[in-house]
C-alpha cells in the first residue's frame, strides 16, 4: 500500500514541473524517497 502511495506521489510530481532540471530534480526526490520507503 506505501509503494502505490509513493508511486502516485511521484507521478503527480513529475506531471507538475515545467522543466528539463525540474524534472532532474523531481526523479532525484523520487529516488530519494522510494529508497528511504525500502530500508523500513
Amino acid at each position: 500500500m506505501k509503494k502505490m502511495i509513493v508511486l502516485m506521489l511521484a507521478l503527480c510530481t513529475l506531471t507538475a514541473c515545467n522543466t528539463i532540471q525540474g524534472i532532474g530534480k523531481d526523479v532525484k526526490k523520487v529516488g530519494e524517497v522510494v529508497e528511504t520507503a525500502g530500508k523500513k
